[in-house]
């Protein structure tokens, strides 16, 4: 499927004053369409209303259906971001991150049905698919379990074939792989792409799902267990701190800009209705570079000019180890691609201003 020319879009962005909510209510305008940004401003992420002048700004939450109505009025499009993101502090978090991502997908998807609206757009995620590909040198194409706790404890962070115990080969995951959440987040968000899918067959509507990799930019959050890893390595450079990085900084993943991620989002917005309807379309969204943990943080180092990595061999039970997309089913139908380059990109954030804790963008800018 090409690129699609398609005129001016008004469109509700849930979470459209978070990390990468405003980048994408930025590049809408850029895009001359009409962004209407709701957001609960939660103070996990931010507080006070967010500066964005041209775009209209409503002050609520996606389970609040009083909200949800005037906010949907005269909307063609919702680009659903919205979300409480990250692996938590520990499993207490659970009712919040069921609350938050899936009661409230519900709740948006019910008052979208009956404002008539058809188009949606998911922030997906690569955590739907637990451990990404592997291949054994025997038994080829295999799935490995979950990592126990006591192969993680004592260093042994990579999982060997679930057949004969040898050694794998990671590689790309596409969007054909079966899904095999392992943790609440990544169920959650497993849920949210079933929950769509469901709404879009229940009314002839057309859903994408873009499932984002590490995402990663300016006007990230700090200091807080909700962010990713490139923000906790960025938090800790800033205060002169050594980045830690747990396991042995093999595992791998996809670090994709958050501006890329924005453009990946007006493109598929654009595309939406010319989609097939009454069903979800889920697309990888990484840059397609694979780089370790251990390269990232060493890289932000590098850029920051401060102290190198340190590898702690600590682990998170939760975490996969290898976790890396293939993304060409985006390039090929949306026309899109990803413009920045790792160590561009890396050089860039260092240099950037993150988020502090209760704080909205500046006032009077368009920071991104």
């Amino acid at each position: 499927m090409a690129a699609h020319s398609v005129g001016n879009m008004r469109v509700l962005v849930t979470g459209g004053a978070g990390f990468i909510g405003a980048h994408i209510v930025s590049a809408l305008i850029r895009q001359g369409h009409e962004p209407v940004v709701l957001d609960a401003l939660l103070p996990t992420a931010h507080h006070g209303p967010p500066v964005l002048p041209e775009a209209e700004f409503v002050h609520g939450d996606v389970r609040d259906t009083a909200v949800l109505a005037p906010a949907l009025r005269g909307v063609d499009a919702v680009c659903h971001q919205a979300a409480m993101v990250g692996l938590g502090k520990d499993f207490a978090d659970a009712p919040g991150y069921v609350d938050c991502n899936d009661l409230g997908t519900a709740t948006l998807l019910a008052a979208t049905a009956e404002a008539r609206v058809r188009q949606v757009v998911l922030a997906g995620s690569m955590v739907v698919y637990g451990e990404g590909r592997y291949a054994c040198p025997r038994h080829g194409a295999v799935r490995p379990g979950p990592r126990s706790a006591a192969d993680l404890a004592g260093g042994r962070f990579e999982p060997p074939c679930p057949r004969c115990g040898a050694e794998l080969t990671p590689g790309l995951v596409d969007e054909d792989a079966p899904c095999d959440p392992r943790n609440v987040y990544a169920v959650t968000k497993l849920a949210q792409e079933h929950l769509t899918a469901a709404w879009a067959r229940a009314t002839d509507g057309r859903a994408v799902s873009l499932r984002y990799h590490n995402v990663y930019g300016p006007g990230m959050p700090r200091d807080t267990p909700y962010a990713g890893v490139a923000s906790f390595f960025r938090s800790a450079l800033a205060r002169g701190e050594a980045p830690r990085v747990f396991e042995d900084g093999a595992q791998r993943r996809d670090f994709v800009h958050v501006r890329d991620v924005a453009a990946a989002n007006v493109a598929a917005l654009e595309a939406c209705a010319d989609l097939e309807a009454g069903v979800l379309t889920a697309y990888n969204t990484g840059s397609g570079e694979p780089h370790t943990v251990g390269e990232m943080a060493g890289a932000l180092a590098d850029a920051c000019g401060g102290p190198a990595p340190v590898v702690t061999g600590e682990f998170r039970l939760g975490d996969v180890r290898h976790i890396t997309a293939d993304s060409r089913r985006l390039r090929r139908d949306l026309g899109w691609s990803p413009r920045t380059a790792f160590r561009d990109g890396m050089a860039e954030f260092a240099r950037a201003a993150q988020r502090a804790p209760g704080a909205a963008p500046a006032a009077g800018a368009q920071p991104f």
